[in-house]
């Protein structure tokens, strides 16, 4: 899971960011909430996880600006305000989960999951002679199952996400390896990993831009 997370209490933002980490969870934290105009492409992301009482905006207005740009993903609320009026307006607004603080950050990862799921509640995706179980992270060619690396797993799932679409090789570095320090050269290893699994012509590449699942 890709985490967008919208804080602007460092040391919460932190425990927040750690925690989802140690749990296998990719977080990019923004602290800076005017950093928020920067991001091109919010379906990146599985969930978004967002404080309401910004240093700039308000996470209302934040919120209301993503609904009304038709954009679908889970927004989970995470703040002090408690009332069920303040309730009331992020749901209508098109808050998906509501949760105050203080909190048991094993809460936020239980809802975090849920809200995944019930986002990604696919399915099984079928390409040519492969079947890719995607609830259960397995694939078949054949009927027969074919291991993958958890690596090579994160880059198959962002390219079903959007299959069809180019996907930017700095979209899936971002993506699959976060802040490490690896360039092009190791998405094209990983995209001929997965091109000896899926049908021929199945993963077409568009040379200095990125790469598209048919």
């Amino acid at each position: 899971m890709h985490i967008l997370l919208v804080e602007d209490d460092p040391i919460l933002g932190e425990t927040i960011e750690e925690f989802l980490k140690e749990n296998n969870m990719s977080v990019r934290w923004i602290q800076d909430d005017r950093e928020i105009e920067e991001i091109y492409d919010f379906n990146q992301f599985d969930v978004i996880v967002l404080d309401l009482m910004l240093k700039y905006r308000k996470g209302e207005e934040i919120l209301k600006g993503l609904r009304a740009k038709g954009l679908e993903i889970p927004v989970l609320i995470l703040t002090a305000k408690s009332s069920i009026r303040d309730k009331e307006v992020c749901f209508n607004l098109g808050a998906d989960d509501y949760l105050t603080k203080p909190f048991d950050p094993r809460e936020l990862l239980l809802r975090l999951k849920a809200l995944s799921k019930r986002k990604h509640k696919e399915f099984n995706v079928q390409i040519g002679d492969v079947v890719i179980d995607i609830d259960n992270q397995m694939i078949f060619k054949n009927g027969q199952e074919i291991k993958l690396s958890r690596t090579a797993w994160d880059l198959l799932y962002l390219l079903i996400k959007n299959r069809g679409s180019i996907v930017p090789t700095e979209r899936i570095l971002g993506y699959v390896w976060g802040d490490k320090p690896v360039g092009d050269e190791i998405v094209r290893t990983y995209i001929k990993e997965l091109r000896k699994i899926l049908p021929k012509d199945a993963i077409e590449t568009y040379k200095g831009r990125g790469y598209k699942l048919n």
